[in-house]
């Protein structure tokens, strides 16, 4: 009650660093602005603030800019959330893509193997949820690995349930449509299964390597958690998924053939990975990211 009190005006929002402004929300309508701290500190502003604020105020206005406070921990900036939901809806793309497109195997007749469309770009999703981790952290990163399966749950449960209904007579697609819809749902709960284990490995494995590098190496950090997620996952979903439908010897060679092909896409997610950094400590304000 008191802070609603003392905050019957204005608002400490955040800060903008490299500019040394204070973000102010003027509460009546709902304004964002921006005022200098020197500034600030001598207008009838301050005299709105909670406590808490005009002490966050001081420490940043002393320190030059370099203290942390609630604010930065807290509120992130805007620019940073929309980051992280931009990233959440690109893995629940490819990670639903990936699992419908699974229901067709493809002949690659100049290697003699046998693929599935999604693996050229399932391994984007390891990209995804290293990025992730490094931009956001070991926790946020598995919650968007929680938000993609439990995505990827309902959408299985809503195809399995369409196949129940009762189709128009002398329509040529119903059967059709019932096995593609019975393959999607065993490759939609194959894929659940596999990406929960080998992503959970993979930020896993990030964390404690980046933990253990003191930060540093990215490269190695990436390169490796993907490369035994890759493994997990290729065989537990290559496994469930064509089990029963074809010989071990067949899905050994499909889960051979995209371990291969999914480690190349490791080496090269390194680059893209460097550049998304970059990119995240030039542009998104005051994310600190080593």
């Amino acid at each position: 009650m008191d802070n609603l009190l003392e905050n019957s005006r204005y608002k400490l929002l955040g800060f903008e660093n490299n500019k040394g402004l204070a973000v102010i929300m003027i509460v009546s309508t709902g304004k964002v602005t921006k005022v200098k701290l020197d500034d600030l500190l001598k207008s009838e502003i301050v005299d709105d603030l909670s406590r808490s604020e005009i002490k966050s105020v001081y420490r940043k206005f002393y320190s030059g800019g370099a203290a942390l406070t609630a604010y930065e921990i807290n509120d992130r900036h805007e620019r940073s959330w929309m980051i992280y939901v931009a990233l959440n809806l690109l893995l629940f793309a490819l990670y639903i893509f990936t699992n419908v497109a699974a229901t067709k195997l493809v002949y690659v007749e100049y290697f003699d193997v046998v693929v599935t469309p999604g693996v050229f770009l399932y391994p984007l999703t390891f990209l995804i949820v290293d990025m992730l981790n490094e931009f956001y952290g070991l926790r946020l990163a598995r919650r968007a690995i929680f938000f993609a399966f439990a995505s990827n749950a309902l959408i299985t449960v809503l195809l399995s349930a369409t196949s129940y209904l009762p189709g128009l007579s002398g329509w040529k697609l119903d059967m059709p449509y019932s096995e593609v819809m019975s393959h999607v749902s065993s490759v939609l709960v194959a894929s659940s299964v596999s990406f929960v284990f080998s992503e959970y490995v993979n930020s896993y494995l990030l964390s404690k390597i980046k933990e253990l590098t003191s930060s540093r190496f990215l490269f190695l950090r990436v390169f490796l958690s993907t490369f035994f997620a890759v493994i997990i996952d290729s065989f537990i979903f290559c496994f469930i998924a064509f089990y029963g439908t074809m010989t071990n010897a067949e899905i050994l060679g499909i889960v051979y053939v995209q371990i291969v092909i999914k480690m190349c896409f490791a080496i090269f997610n390194i680059l893209p990975a460097y550049g998304a950094r970059s990119l995240f400590k030039r542009y998104v304000s005051g994310a600190q990211v080593v």
